[in-house]
């Protein structure tokens, strides 16, 4: 979920070792506060999305694709690297999410927002565009900006059950 670019890569996250990562962080896993974290189905999807986001008016600089690949990896380092006290929140759980979704070939943006409205607009865009979840990372909370789709079963949330959101295959249309 990286929000720097490689200069040889604009669409790429750096994935570079830990002394170089500038990313922000909270007990060691990945944070991008004021940052949409949006999942995709495929690529089509978040190529889709991110083109709409441009016409709506979102600078190239805060859009930031990561496809699957690249987010198993920036998973998997987060993991190594988590502060046994990420496990109190959700970052965890989502981390993982993010790393199932990534392992199915769920393609990622990550989008700034400059406050909670222009969220909630980044956030029915992705929606119009199969967004199958986002979260709106704030200081304190993560906030899911798409309600789960009808006849999905919400849990109660723990670091053993994981989110009400957990990565399912995607619904028929």
């Amino acid at each position: 979920m990286a929000t720097s670019k490689r200069p040889s890569d604009a669409d790429s996250p750096d994935i570079s070792d830990d002394a170089g990562d500038d990313r922000p962080t909270s007990f060691g896993v990945h944070k991008p506060v004021d940052h949409l974290v949006i999942s995709f189905p495929g690529a089509p999807d978040a190529a889709q999305a991110r083109a709409a986001l441009s016409a709506h008016g979102i600078a190239d600089e805060d859009l930031h694709a990561i496809d699957d690949r690249e987010m198993v990896e920036l998973v998997e380092r987060d993991l190594k690297r988590a502060s046994p006290l990420a496990a109190i929140g959700q970052e965890i759980n989502l981390l993982r999410s993010h790393g199932e979704l990534a392992g199915r070939g769920y393609h990622f943006l990550v989008v700034k927002a400059k406050n909670d409205e222009q969220a909630r607009e980044i956030a029915e865009i992705a929606r119009r565009n199969r967004a199958e979840r986002a979260q709106y990372y704030g200081h304190f909370i993560i906030e899911e900006m798409l309600e789960p789709e009808g006849g999905r079963p919400q849990v109660a949330e723990s670091p053993h059950r994981g989110l009400d959101t957990h990565p399912k295959p995607p619904l028929p249309r």
